[in-house]
């Protein structure tokens, strides 16, 4: 399965079309469930379009799991693909939460719009997230009450650090 992930990967990394600055790298944890921005990805609402928000940067160090996918479903919408970049703006929405779940979910839909997402796509993971992103939501809610953190001011050295391993340090946030 880690290998299917690599690929997906690969794929993602690939130029797409470009949201506002060049590509964003990221870097997986050891387990390939969770990545890394290394640098800030930023997205911005088209001009005339009236969304809340009408812009999101994603920080440096910010933790994602990508488009949060079941394996069931990989061979049609792996977690890495064109979606990526959207899934972890996204990401980003859900776990910080500064406006609602559904401008979450517009915030989505709009820049899997400006990436070129096949409309077909967009529509069943648009569909997906409304119907099942609440658990999600709530999930993130508590864990944020609980203490975990999701923004890295320091990055893992080794290549076998999972992310539980590395949420776990006090020096890393």
């Amino acid at each position: 399965m880690a290998e299917d992930k690599v690929s997906f990967m690969k794929a993602a990394l690939l130029p797409h079309k470009d949201l506002i600055s060049s590509p964003v790298p990221i870097v997986p944890f050891a387990d390939w469930d969770f990545y890394y921005t290394t640098k800030p990805l930023e997205w911005r609402a088209n001009a005339g379009a009236e969304m809340t928000p009408a812009q999101v940067t994603v920080p440096t160090g910010f933790v994602t799991d990508l488009a949060s996918i079941p394996a069931a479903f990989w061979s049609a919408l792996p977690p890495a693909a064109r979606y990526s970049y959207p899934a972890i703006i996204h990401d980003y929405l859900y776990w910080f939460q500064p406006c609602s779940r559904a401008e979450a979910d517009a915030v989505l839909q709009a820049a899997m719009e400006d990436m070129g997402v096949a409309s077909a796509k967009l529509e069943i993971i648009y569909a997906a997230v409304r119907v099942g992103g609440g658990g999600a939501w709530d999930h993130n809610t508590q864990r944020r009450q609980a203490g975990e953190r999701r923004i890295l001011k320091k990055f893992p050295s080794e290549i076998l650090t999972t992310w539980d391993e590395w949420k776990n340090r006090s020096d890393v946030f």
